[in-house]
């Protein structure tokens, strides 16, 4: 797929949920024109009752996405300290190959001599 065809249909999708919404606008228009009050303030509390779930779950994903990124945080302090061991060791192991091949030079030489 092209980027062209990709953006038709993102635009037709979005021509879609702009009529969709325009038809309700007018029905909800229509409801205010007719006088049914109690109809509209019915469905303005629904919307509310909505909204407040919808903010306390999205505060609730919040909360659980910023333990996470302090748990990654934290995890890459850990990666950083453990490279920091893992080059020790390695320079270590180094000194004591070099070390250990030295000795075994020194004790070919002795037995030589």
């Amino acid at each position: 797929m092209t980027f062209a065809t990709i953006a038709n249909l993102l635009t037709m999708l979005l021509c879609i949920a702009v009529t969709v919404q325009s038809q309700r606008v007018k029905r909800a228009l229509d409801t205010i024109r007719r006088g049914d009050l109690a109809q509209v303030v019915t469905a303005l509390d629904q919307s509310t009752v909505q909204a407040r779930i919808v903010l306390s779950e999205l505060k609730g994903t919040l909360a659980a996405g910023s333990g996470q990124v302090a748990a990654a945080a934290e995890g890459k302090a850990v990666l950083d300290e453990l490279r920091m061991m893992i080059e020790i060791a390695d320079a270590a192991a180094e000194r004591l190959a070099t070390a250990g091949s030295a000795n075994r030079a020194a004790d070919v030489s002795e037995a030589v001599s």
